[in-house]
C-alpha cells in the first residue's frame, strides 16, 4: 500500500543506496598479486594520502601533485612497490588537472571494470601491487588515443641521469 510514510521511507532507502554507490567503488576483484600486504601493513608503508588513492580508490584533487607539472626526462613508478610505469616519453599535458599519458610501460600496468558514477570505467592498477593508479579513457592522443589520467601522489618520479 502506497502512503505518505512508506514513499517517504522508500526514497530515502533509494536515495542512501545511491549515495553508496556514488562513494564507494565496485571494481571487479583483480588479485592474488606478486605483492600483497595487510591493510595495516599498507599503513605502515603509505602516507595517509597514498593509502587513500593506492588502497580505497579514491582520487585526489585535481592540479594537486606536483607530477601534473613534472617536465624533466625520466620513469614514473609505482608509489607502493616502486614498479616502473610510464615514461616521461608519453606523458602530456591534457589538462584535466592529473598527469596524463598515453601508454604504460610493458607489464606495468592491469585494468578491471569500474561501476563508481553508474558509468562503467576502466580502472587502471599496478599489476605487481594491486595499487589504484586512475583510470584510462578513449580521448587521448595519437598514437594510442588513449589518456591514462593518473593520480600523482600514487606515483613516484625519479629523473633520468
Amino acid at each position: 500500500m502506497v502512503n505518505r510514510r512508506n514513499l517517504i521511507l522508500g526514497s530515502a532507502a533509494l536515495a542512501s543506496a545511491a549515495g553508496l554507490w556514488l562513494i564507494y567503488d565496485t571494481s571487479e576483484a583483480r588479485g592474488p598479486f606478486e605483492i600483497e600486504r595487510t591493510d595495516s601493513e599498507w599503513r605502515d608503508l603509505l602516507t595517509r594520502a597514498q593509502f587513500n588513492v593506492l588502497r580505497l580508490h579514491r582520487t585526489e584533487a585535481p592540479y594537486s601533485s606536483s607530477l601534473n607539472y613534472e617536465k624533466r626526462v625520466g620513469t614514473y613508478a609505482c608509489a607502493g612497490c616502486a614498479l616502473p610505469l610510464f615514461s616521461s616519453d608519453t606523458k602530456y599535458d591534457s589538462r584535466t588537472g592529473w598527469p596524463s599519458f598515453y601508454q604504460p610501460l610493458a607489464n606495468a600496468i592491469g585494468t578491471a571494470r569500474d561501476y563508481v558514477l553508474l558509468i562503467p570505467r576502466t580502472e587502471v592498477h599496478c599489476r605487481r601491487c594491486g595499487g589504484h593508479l586512475g583510470h584510462v579513457f578513449e580521448d587521448g592522443p595519437p598514437p594510442t588515443g588513449l589518456r591514462y589520467c593518473m593520480n600523482g601522489i600514487a606515483m613516484t618520479f625519479t629523473p633520468t641521469a
